[in-house]
């Protein structure tokens, strides 16, 4: 999938079907043909973000019963755990519209949502689901984030710095922290010397978009790590001031 052509045309109705197949293992009453056909109608001329949000939409609209009977489905066919360092367009890409499907229709189920988002970052990403989340319930948002990036897992860690990302590309900008980003940075001092590439990229992108929204801020938070001798805090400051001088 090396173009953006490529990428978009993986969000089809090849797509609809692999979901409808997987669904229908779980849920035969799911109306397979009918979802396949309906997205298949609609998908043409639409970009890769419109494609996965209606792909979503169409999910909501076919899947019989509430929203909490179709998300125990939908985890149900997530399968194992992602073992690699790999992003959202590899072998889990199918799973994108279900991360749009909570992040559109599960904002009045908090706890359950935000269980869904942890398994399916440790598969594709969380990033973009989470987001309406933590603004809708900022504190219960941070509480969870924070386990996340204490936890054992990588993906659950990169999704703790990713998600709270306030300029995430695609994704609407996550300001609610930029007045005030110590709650933020709080969850990024607890990553700041992890080892894992996966996330130490991700903590280096998100230091490079707080130098953007408040640079005060996040040039204060950088030269107190610069101090640090740890290889993996010096790996993230280089990555994340790489273009611009201090």
């Amino acid at each position: 999938m090396g173009t953006n052509y490529s990428i978009t045309a993986q969000f089809g109705k090849a797509l609809a079907i692999l979901l409808a197949d997987k669904i229908a293992t779980i849920a035969p009453q799911f109306p397979s043909e009918r979802f396949v056909r309906d997205v298949a109608g609609s998908i043409i001329e639409k970009t890769y973000t419109q494609r996965v949000a209606l792909i979503a939409d169409k999910l909501h609209e076919h899947f019989p019963g509430t929203y909490q009977t179709a998300l125990t489905v939908f985890m149900k066919i997530l399968g194992p755990p992602n073992p690699n360092e790999t992003g959202m367009f590899t072998h889990y890409y199918w799973i994108l519209p279900i991360g749009k499907f909570v992040e559109k229709y599960g904002l009045d189920h908090f706890q359950l949502s935000m269980d869904a988002i942890a398994e399916i970052t440790r598969r594709n990403t969380g990033e973009y689901a989470v987001r309406p989340y933590i603004r809708k319930y900022p504190e219960a948002s941070l509480a969870i984030i924070r386990r996340w990036a204490s936890s054992g897992d990588f993906h659950l860690r990169r999704l703790a710095s990713e998600g709270l990302r306030p300029k995430l590309p695609w994704a609407p900008k996550l300001d609610t922290f930029n007045h005030h980003p110590q709650p933020v940075f709080e969850v990024l001092e607890m990553l700041k010397e992890d080892n894992v590439t996966f996330v130490k990229k991700s903590v280096a992108n998100h230091l490079t978009d707080w130098l953007k929204v408040n640079n005060g801020a996040a040039t204060a938070l950088i030269r107190q790590w610069a101090a640090s001798t740890n290889p993996h805090t010096q790996w993230i400051i280089k990555r994340a001031t790489r273009k611009i001088t201090l």
